[in-house]
């Protein structure tokens, strides 16, 4: 309800002068809430552990900051007055892949299902706690940093997956088919796919796909990864109804058959 702040405090946080606060040494998250309360109590939460926080109430001011300021993460509340929320996700995933946290009062699983599927990393239901807002924030940063390519030290960097004729490149995180068409992946379809091409012909769990993807979350069920690997099949099996690239093996996971080459 608005008018209440939709988080799990402690105490009654002060109001602070100003909805930015300034550290450019910090990962900067960028908190879009119509309500005050809760724009004021992730400034002052978040400022106090380590990031630099700007906290805005609209979709136009999310996207005139995303243009000006390098920002590390968003934190996206989808019911904004005048303004979907799910369309202001998939908007920044078309140029871009920050990573999204939605949050939200909608605790409907077709909606987190849909949050993840469409472009978000997280989604968090409203009333939540500051404390594990903090912990999801970091587990995303991680799995971020954990999905690039560039290895340490100067060393080589891995450019691309092929697969049966397929190609992912994953600087320009694009797939290009047998026959040079340019196939559409959303957010998670591209991580799923990452983490089936980085173990080729080896028995993933659920669990172990929602941890090396970034469909993790302590809300989504195995139904995200099961709605996923459906979209998934959908874009690169000949026979969607009769998968030969991504098999299912029955109350274990999946296997991913196709021999896989490594390109750097």
């Amino acid at each position: 309800m608005r008018g209440s702040c939709g988080i799990h405090c402690g105490s009654t946080i002060a109001a602070i002068g100003s909805d930015v606060i300034q550290s450019h040494t910090q990962p900067h998250v960028l908190a879009v809430d119509d309500d005050p309360d809760i724009r004021r109590v992730l400034s002052e939460y978040l400022s106090a552990h380590d990031f630099r926080i700007s906290a805005v109430a609209s979709g136009a001011a999310m996207l005139k900051l995303l243009e000006t300021e390098p920002i590390d993460i968003v934190l996206l509340d989808l019911r904004l007055p005048g303004e979907d929320g799910m369309a202001l996700a998939r908007r920044i995933r078309e140029t871009s892949r920050i990573p999204i946290i939605i949050l939200s009062g909608r605790t409907d699983e077709a909606d987190r299902v849909m949050g993840l599927e469409l472009a978000a990393d997280d989604y968090i239901t409203k009333p939540f706690s500051t404390r594990e807002l903090v912990a999801r924030i970091h587990a995303v940063l991680r799995r971020v940093q954990s999905n690039e390519p560039a290895t340490k030290g100067g060393a080589e960097t891995l450019r691309a997956y092929r697969f049966g004729g397929w190609e992912l490149n994953l600087k320009l995180r694009s797939l290009t088919a047998p026959d040079g068409r340019h196939v559409e992946l959303t957010n998670s379809e591209f991580s799923l796919l990452c983490a089936f091409l980085s173990a080729p012909q080896r028995l993933l769990s659920r669990d172990q796909l929602l941890d090396q993807s970034r469909l993790h979350s302590l809300e989504v069920s195995d139904r995200a990864i099961d709605v996923t690997i459906l979209r998934l099949r959908r874009k690169i099996e000949v026979d969607p109804a009769s998968p030969r690239l991504i098999k299912t093996q029955r109350g274990l996971g999946y296997v991913f058959t196709e021999a896989v080459t490594v390109l750097r």
